[in-house]
């Protein structure tokens, strides 16, 4: 069984890696918070401060002229300015003595009933909520040599989840109006984590004593009561030390008519030992509790750091190696996206499917196919020879006009896909977690991956012009051909035969010119419905995939380190973060050595 010495020891250790790592608990999880410690509580002038003191062995508080004393009232001027108000934050005292009890002690403001000059009306509210909120949490917390010291000033906002209430009342107060008291019993109803504590016996009435409240007969705890006497203002002006201070505190009790019997259970070293006893028993407690959350937290900060990335190393060749991998990962996302493993690539699939076809149906074939431009395009194609059978040259013209047309909705396309994949490009970066680190990269990345979109819709767009120019630069005969072996409608009996000067002849020939050509169009139209889109795909789609960025590749091979370095250039708060992270990281796993080690 590990003994007292070792146990407090432990917590000792434990805490003083806290103090030096900031960990002062108040936010989440923290191993500050799961360690036992005592609050003093009790009314201004009930001789918190004295018992304190007392307790350590020490006079170190804010009164008199001692460097330390300077230093904890020059801090509280610091923050709160030269007033009488109270601040949240605390102030850490470590104090290494063979006369200091291994105890962390908790000093907080005094209760008081009504505000002085320079404090708000709010004052007394205040301090009440702020001593509450430390001292109400229901479990046990921490003793060490380091001591968090407070005046009415100063206030600890990080309510500990494991409290002894040290409740403090003079002896010549009565114990039914005890701040400390009506404050322990309201958090502390069971009264299993409160001591009580009985000051200023040596200044009661004469003829009156506080042996029933010693005893225990006036108000029971589960604790017994500790009388105290402290030193007078009289010994502290005198600078009378501690050792002398305790000696007459004996010989008080050793003497006393009235405390003589209960001398062997009074006196600020047996409070202290008492409190030692029940600490140690409180560590037994709570190590495997301790254990528990060092494991967990220590499996969280280590998945938090893989999650937000180690620290860059300081080689070149390792800076490259890592480049290299963040934009594997972002290639990864890109092509999750496009493949159907995550949300946007069905969007190209909408361009074939509903722009492109919705475009080419609003195409102006039936202006361009006209009665009247058919004619006009047929006689000017004749020039000053008319046609002798069929208007060829005029075919071929109208035709050429109408598959002109398809060059936009076929350039749109592409354009379409492009921005489809710009935005992927954007959505992929943000969602790349390694990327996350590293704006400088990212911004490096999104740039070189447009620079490669452009090139693969330029080369596209070249290709689904030609597709269209194809069209024109070699028609198919066969289906001209099988329109001539069609059967033709005979002119009509005792009618006029058919000659170049018949109207309604030449506006039937002219408007099977415009049918033609129109069922040629729209066979060249559903080609390209279908060839468009495979254009699109090879040129754009599978050259994304494929080589997005095998020119940054190769540019970045050819970089100097320092230019690496810059491209691995972190976001100030998130390099804080790791900090920090590492921080805590490192406290829990020392704690976790400290207590193997017992």
């Amino acid at each position: 069984m590990a003994t007292m010495e070792s146990l407090i020891g432990l917590v000792n250790k434990i805490q003083r890696a806290c103090t030096v790592l900031g960990d002062h608990g108040g936010q989440g999880m923290s191993l500050w918070e799961a360690l036992p410690s005592v609050a003093v509580v009790g009314g201004q002038s009930s001789g918190k401060s004295s018992v304190l003191e007392s307790i350590v062995g020490r006079d170190f508080l804010p009164r008199g002229s001692a460097a330390v004393r300077k230093e904890i009232s020059d801090e509280t001027d610091r923050i709160t300015g030269k007033t009488k108000q109270i601040s949240n934050i605390p102030i850490h005292l470590s104090i290494y003595s063979p006369n200091v009890v291994n105890l962390t002690l908790i000093d907080l403001p005094g209760l008081t009933k009504v505000a002085v000059e320079g404090q708000s009306d709010s004052i007394v509210e205040d301090i009440e909520n702020m001593v509450r909120s430390y001292v109400e949490k229901v479990s046990f917390l921490t003793l060490a040599s380091c001591y968090m010291i407070f005046d009415a000033k100063m206030y600890m906002t990080q309510s500990k989840p494991n409290c002894i209430i040290l409740a403090i009342t003079p002896a010549n107060q009565d114990i039914a109006t005890s701040d400390a008291i009506k404050l322990a019993r309201e958090v502390d109803p069971s009264g299993e984590r409160t001591f009580g504590v009985l000051t200023k016996l040596d200044l009661m009435d004469k003829g009156t004593n506080a042996t029933e409240v010693l005893e225990g007969r006036a108000y029971r705890l589960q604790h017994p009561w500790v009388g105290i006497v402290n030193r007078s203002q009289a010994d502290i002006n005198k600078n009378v030390d501690m050792i002398v201070a305790r000696r007459k505190e004996r010989e008080y009790f050793e003497t006393s008519p009235d405390y003589g019997h209960l001398a062997s259970k009074m006196g600020s070293e047996y409070l202290a030992k008492l409190l030692s006893q029940h600490l140690e028993l409180v560590i037994r407690q709570r190590i495997p509790s301790i254990i528990s959350m060092i494991n967990k937290t220590i499996d969280e900060l280590n998945a938090e750091l893989d999650r937000i990335g180690r620290p860059v190393a300081a080689d070149g060749g390792a800076q490259l190696y890592m480049i290299l991998e963040l934009c594997r990962a972002f290639d990864r996302v890109f092509k999750e996206h496009l493949d159907g493993g995550r949300p946007g690539g069905d969007r190209i699939y909408g361009v074939f499917d509903h722009q492109l076809p919705a475009a080419l149906k609003k195409l102006p074939f039936d202006r361009h196919l006209s009665l009247k431009n058919v004619q006009k395009v047929v006689t000017e194609a004749d020039g000053y020879q008319p046609h002798l059978i069929a208007p060829e040259q005029g075919y071929r013209r109208l035709i050429d006009g109408s598959i002109t047309y398809f060059k936009g909705p076929a350039e749109a396309s592409v354009d379409a896909v492009h921005f489809v994949l710009k935005e992927l490009v954007r959505k992929s970066i943000a969602e790349t977690e390694e990327l996350k680190r590293f704006p400088s990269l990212q911004n490096d990345i999104a740039t070189a991956a447009n620079e490669a979109l452009e090139r693969f819709r330029e080369e596209s767009r070249k290709t689904v012009v030609r597709l269209v120019e194809m069209e024109s630069s070699y028609l198919t005969v066969d289906f001209f051909r099988k329109l001539h072996a069609a059967p033709e409608k005979k002119p009509e009996k005792n009618g006029n035969p058919p000659g170049p000067n018949n109207d309604h002849f030449h506006d039937t020939s002219l408007a099977r010119i415009g049918s033609n050509v129109s069922a040629y169009i729209a066979m060249v139209s559903d080609t390209l419905k279908n060839t468009i889109p495979k254009a699109v795909v090879y040129c754009q789609v599978r050259e994304a995939k494929r080589s997005l960025l095998t020119h940054f590749y190769a540019q970045v091979g050819r970089k100097e380190k320092e230019r690496l370095s810059a491209m691995l250039d972190e976001d100030p708060q998130l390099m804080e973060k790791r900090t920090q992270i590492a921080k805590r990281l490192e406290l829990y796993k020392a704690a976790r050595d400290e207590i193997d080690a017992v």
